[in-house]
């Protein structure tokens, strides 16, 4: 449509007229914002709004978004210049935004908060200098529920024990599903006796909860760790790691099933843990104890493979191979993550110069950390260099969280990473966004959707949503979609059919070791 100087509308299409449900002869002189009020304004250029939310009554389909497109007419002689102004119904956009902004926060399995955002909210009650506790509560003898009656049983027993959780705690605070049968309870202003009297009351409320499936019922109990702050951990990660202790303290126990950790325990616990773990990691990173897998990355259309993301695993000294989750952490608290980081970065390049002459690519993680490491850019570059590798060949990954989290520097890192001839990847997409707007502004090649969203696409009709928006916004900005966690044929007709290229999960192959997967060296 079309505004005079004033604003008053000069020509208007029929589609807009038929949205509206009003003729032509109603709208054409009313003024632009009498027919459409509620101005959200997004930006301005040269004292005109350039792009604007209004939302729209219409008949028949309700409450409407519409973004609004101004630009310049130009001007007659002797008369001021009007505009024109073009609308998209950006409604079902909004709607995965403001989804994607929940889901962000929230567990999709029970709804209950994600370990995000727990992790955050237990940051600010440090920031604030209040006394207070965490719960840490482990279900045991949860595998069984899964080995004997399946995951969708453990599923149900899952979400059984958080809305229980939720009836009767979520007064007390905040409430989360960290992960697996992992739950979590943070309680500000609350003292030791307080917070035994609610691990009590927890483990009494869970006494009552069964699950029949069959001829078969799943009694559950759970394990408590309780920790003070500050006396315990001045930040979430001590915190956290001493909160572990405890509940593993409580199994050991397993008469009243929580325990509170000392400061005793705490000091000597921890302060041997970490010892322990830096001299490891140090003496691995000294003698080359780690060593690569590496997973495939299936194209969902042929099911042919053209790319793999290297996984790292440590051997410790009994011969053990170690999974991340063992080591990682303590590595990114002592700051001995960037060098990992290298280490990995250089082994998986003498692997690419290998495999790159079968039209094989590589995917490498990168820590948040890394993202602050100066000399990155020129340590790939010589790496390339002494290598051979070929840099197209190769995919820098990097977290969403890491991203949004220091943006500028994110983006920095990645146009440097590009500039080599490498692809750039965002990894676990949709935990972490509050608009798909930053989509746009980070120079990635590849989105890897968050395996949440996909775990649960078949029953979850929210999931779906997510999904098919997310890939769209990715096709329309240019960039490839990888659907993580696909462990079952179910999810790959669905996802063909949002136009997700690529996928990764155990069921399109699991990881296996660099020799096992290319022959050995």
């Amino acid at each position: 449509m079309s505004q005079d100087a004033e604003g008053r509308i000069t020509l208007i299409n029929d589609y807009a007229q038929a949205a509206l449900g009003r003729r032509e002869d109603e709208l054409v002189g009313a003024h632009f914002d009498a027919v459409f009020p509620g101005l959200v304004p997004i930006g301005r250029n040269s004292g005109l709004p350039r792009e604007e939310e209004r939302p729209l009554h219409s008949p028949g389909r309700g409450e409407r978004i519409v973004a609004w497109y101004h630009a310049p007419l130009a001007a007659e002689e002797g008369r001021p210049a009007g505009r024109i102004s073009v609308g998209l119904d950006i409604t079902e956009r909004k709607a995965a935004e403001a989804r994607l902004i929940w889901l962000a926060q929230r567990d999709p399995l029970t709804e209950l908060y994600n370990r995000r955002y727990f992790q955050e909210a237990l940051d600010r009650a440090l920031a604030k200098g209040v006394h207070g506790a965490v719960l840490l509560m482990d279900l045991d003898q949860f595998r069984d529920v899964n080995e004997l009656s399946g995951h969708h049983a453990g599923d149900e027993l899952l979400r059984l024990v958080a809305g229980t959780l939720l009836d009767h705690l979520e007064h007390r605070g905040v409430i989360a599903r960290l992960g697996g049968d992992e739950f979590a309870l943070l309680l500000e202003e609350t003292d030791a006796d307080a917070a035994v009297s609610v691990a009590q009351y927890m483990v009494k409320l869970l006494e009552d909860l069964g699950l029949s499936i069959g001829e078969r019922r799943h009694r559950v109990s759970a394990s408590i760790g309780i920790v003070l702050f500050p006396e315990h951990g001045e930040t979430p990660t001590d915190l956290m790691a001493s909160a572990d202790v405890a509940m593993y303290k409580a199994k050991e126990t397993g008469v009243q099933r929580w325990h509170l950790l000392h400061a005793l325990d705490h000091a000597k616990g921890e302060l041997q843990e970490r010892v322990y773990w830096v001299e490891q990691l140090h003496q691995a990173l000294q003698g080359d104890a780690f060593e690569l897998m590496v997973q495939p990355i299936v194209r969902l259309r042929d099911r042919s493979v053209r790319h793999y993301e290297v996984l790292v695993r440590m051997r410790d000294p009994s011969g053990e191979l170690l999974l991340p989750g063992r080591f990682i952490p303590f590595a990114e608290h002592s700051g001995q993550i960037v060098q990992l980081d290298r280490w990995v970065l250089r082994a998986a390049l003498k692997v690419l110069r290998r495999v790159q002459s079968q039209g094989i690519g590589l995917a490498v993680n990168l820590s948040g950390q890394s993202l602050h490491d100066d000399g990155l850019t020129a340590f790939l570059a010589d790496e390339l260099r002494a290598s051979g590798a070929d840099p197209e060949h190769l995919i820098l990954e990097i977290t969403e969280t890491a991203a949004v989290t220091d943006f500028s520097t994110a983006r920095g890192v990645l146009e440097g990473i590009r500039a080599l001839g490498c692809q750039t990847a965002l990894d676990d997409f949709g935990v972490g966004f509050s608009s798909f707007h930053y989509l746009g502004q980070l120079p990635v090649d590849y989105i890897k959707i968050d395996g949440s969203f996909i775990r649960s696409l078949p029953h979850n009709e929210d999931s779906r949503i997510i999904v098919r928006a997310i890939a769209d916004i990715a096709a329309g900005f240019g960039k490839a979609a990888i659907a993580e966690f696909v462990d079952q044929e179910v999810l790959v007709p669905m996802l063909r059919d949002y136009g997700i290229a690529y996928g990764q999960g155990y069921h399109l192959g699991r990881p296996v070791p660099v020799e096992e997967a290319f022959g050995p060296a």
